[in-house]
């Protein structure tokens, strides 16, 4: 008889004040122990709600209301405490600073053991065991919140991992990461999978994830649609499900190969021998015309903290109806770069002028006529107690409101159903789509995007694409600040390549991803489809 970690049986659950909307609609999934499992479907499909059901937090800590029953290494979670769950199943949030509150990464992991009353020489006994076997000794003293991106979802790994669980639960772990970070975190969870542990990751960006998993479960309007090994399940027509297809399961199928490859390199060994793939290549966006009005420009931009230079001489401009996507590892000085733009931060150096005026020295506040910004964690930016409210305020203030346009945006990011809800009590998926919403609200000239396709689903990549080209072509200027590469390949005229704070090259995104020295320097890899492109002019060597 297989043992089996956690076993649900017609689990249906509401949250509070939804009115019994359903989230859960008749869930039954078994996971057996060691089992490495992809949880993906669209936003709003009951990921993160099934998440939190796998250490007990719901029903315990969120409430609602729970029909059905899940069993974790046997034990019933309604009537079991999440403490002692604790010890079954782990849980990493989408956003891992959220889970972080001590002052060193040390007392971060030493925490949950003490929590457990373990004894001294067991709780040394299992740091040291954890630092080893994630490489985090150098981190140790430091304060969990000072540290980036990758590192801290490191943290968050190695807290969980203390405790010995039977099974580790992710949400969103490559969300807002850099390709080298998200390779990073893969090995980790390959090597812990490897130990025994069970792991299941929630997780839209399939292409990181598909070759490591050894099954695939698809939610669908709170339900399990689809669940087998990943080639199966992406054989079928998940796209209509709100994923977005890797580019190498698109050419697999495209070509009806029997085998659909998870992995491009293999792929290629047997592509060329069938036909070439040029179409599957974004095409590159209608060049601007000669003489567009500049509507940004900066220059020669420093900006020092901790009397270290973050920001080391930027310059470059932005014209009407173009997007330039501004890329780079965790750390290279992007978001930095942003807040120097709209006015957050004032530069140590240099000059930004918006539509021909210096504006270095004009605050957000006054900057926001001209510049709408989303940003990289949406409840940094509300402060409403309803989502409608949140949307309508900043048109309201500036003295724009447009009722149409309001209603325009909210069918746009399918928020109907979110409107008389706390902002703060969405998924980030939902969170994200009311950012976009708060930043288009006042119709600026300048729209500054931070990681828009972080936690979002095919669905809305698609949305989105579509938007921006929309936005463009009405003459609004787009800044995109992102790790998804794919993204910015398919909707952006040029690139910014970031590095420790500098631009390290700047044209066109497949100009930028030929040159191999300022890739490496960036510490980022092509796209799949630039690798194809490459791929395809040279012989076949089958």
């Amino acid at each position: 008889m297989t043992p089996y970690i956690i076993k649900t049986s017609e689990v249906r659950y509401a949250y509070p004040k939804s009115d019994d909307r359903w989230i859960l609609d008749g869930v039954n999934i078994s996971v057996a122990q060691r089992e490495y499992i992809l949880l993906c479907g669209a936003s709003g499909s009951g990921k993160s709600t099934l998440c939190r059901m796998l250490n007990g937090l719901i029903p315990h800590f969120y409430g609602g209301t729970l029909h059905g029953e899940i069993s974790i290494s046997g034990l019933i979670t309604a009537n079991t405490s999440v403490g002692t769950l604790f010890e079954h199943v782990g849980i990493v949030f989408q956003n891992p600073e959220a889970q972080l509150f001590n002052r060193t990464v040390k007392r971060e992991i030493v925490f949950g053991l003490e929590s457990l009353g373990l004894p001294r020489a067991e709780i040394e006994k299992r740091l040291s065991s954890i630092t080893e076997l994630i490489n985090i000794r150098d981190l140790m003293p430091r304060n969990p919140h000072e540290l980036s991106g990758g590192e801290q979802q490191l943290v968050s790994i190695a807290a969980i991992l203390a405790l010995h669980p039977k099974l580790i639960v992710l949400d969103e772990p490559y969300a807002n990461l850099d390709p080298f970070n998200v390779d990073t975190i893969r090995d980790l969870l390959k090597k812990i999978n490897q130990t025994g542990v069970g792991i299941i990751i929630s997780e839209h960006r399939l292409r990181y994830a598909v070759n490591d998993v050894q099954r695939m479960l698809v939610l669908h309007q709170g339900r399990v649609s689809l669940d087998g090994p990943p080639a199966e399940v992406l054989a079928q027509d998940v796209e209509s499900l709100g994923l977005e297809l890797p580019l190498v399961v698109k050419a697999s199928r495209r070509l009806n190969l029997k085998k659909i490859h998870l992995n491009l390199d293999n792929f290629l060994s047997e592509a060329f021998a069938r036909q070439h793939l040029h179409d599957l290549n974004p095409k590159e966006l209608k060049p601007l015309a000669p003489g567009t009005e500049t509507v940004l420009e900066a220059r020669e931009i420093f900006y020092a903290s901790d009397n270290r230079y973050v920001l080391n001489n930027i310059s470059f401009t932005l014209k009407k109806g173009e997007c330039v996507a501004i890329v780079g590892a965790n750390g290279a000085g992007k978001t930095t770069l942003l807040k120097q733009l709209n006015g957050i931060c004032r530069p140590s150096r240099g000059q930004v002028f918006v539509k021909g005026h210096d504006v270095t020295q004009q605050n957000a506040s006054q900057l926001a006529h001209h510049f709408g910004i989303a940003f990289q964690n949406p409840n940094s930016q509300f402060f409403k107690l309803s989502t409608l409210d949140e949307i309508r305020v900043g048109p309201q203030v500036l003295g724009c409101y447009d009722e149409k346009w309001i209603e325009t945006l909210i069918h746009l990011f399918q928020l109907e159903p979110l409107l008389h809800r706390s902002p703060y009590r969405l998924s980030g998926g939902e969170k994200k789509r009311v950012a976009f919403c708060i930043a288009l609200a006042s119709r600026p000239a300048i729209l500054a995007l931070d990681e828009p396709t972080a936690g979002q689903d095919g669905y809305f990549r698609r949305a989105l694409g579509q938007l921006m080209t929309e936005l463009r072509s009405m003459g609004l200027s787009i800044l995109l600040i992102t790790h998804d590469l794919t993204f910015a390949e398919q909707h952006s005229h040029r690139w910014l390549l970031m590095a420790d704070g500098r631009i390290v090259a700047e044209g066109s995104p497949k100009e930028v991803m030929a040159d191999k020295r300022a890739m490496d320097r960036a510490n980022l890899n092509p796209t799949d489809s630039f690798k194809l492109l490459e791929s395809c002019k040279k012989p076949f060597k089958g």
